[in-house]
């Protein structure tokens, strides 16, 4: 399940925020809110973080968007306004997109759920989560 049709059990009314970003990650199977650092909300499939939400002050969430660093580079070069490498991980392809500016909604969709499967693929087959 993808995009909109995996939304379809949250409510969601009018543009993203922060709020109905972070239910559609938890509405993921195994997803789970974690707060690792004081303040700072992740969502975590088994062990493993695949959203990074921080405080919700600036708006914005931290996801896997791509296997290398150059994948996720496309996301800096569509949205430069929107879009950022991540501090300590973003070699890793990890960038931070900015919630209700430029990036339209069913691309922040498709970008959580590239970074839950990205993460769901890496763990242990035991651990993960069964998909519907």
């Amino acid at each position: 399940m993808t995009g909109a049709s995996a939304y379809a059990n949250v409510a969601f009314v009018g543009a993203m925020t922060w709020e109905s970003l972070l239910a559609y990650c938890l509405a993921k199977p195994g997803a789970w809110q974690d707060e690792p650092w004081e303040g700072d909300v992740t969502v975590k499939v088994g062990a493993k973080i695949f959203a990074f939400f921080g405080s919700g002050v600036t708006g914005s969430v931290g996801v896997k968007c791509g296997a290398s660093r150059e994948a996720a580079d496309e996301w800096l070069l569509r949205y430069p306004d929107d879009a950022s490498v991540m501090a300590y991980i973003g070699r890793s392809g990890w960038n931070t997109l900015r919630i209700g500016g430029a990036i339209p909604d069913d691309e922040l969709f498709e970008a959580v759920d590239a970074s839950y499967a990205a993460i769901v693929s890496k763990l242990p087959k035991k651990d993960r989560p069964p998909q519907s």
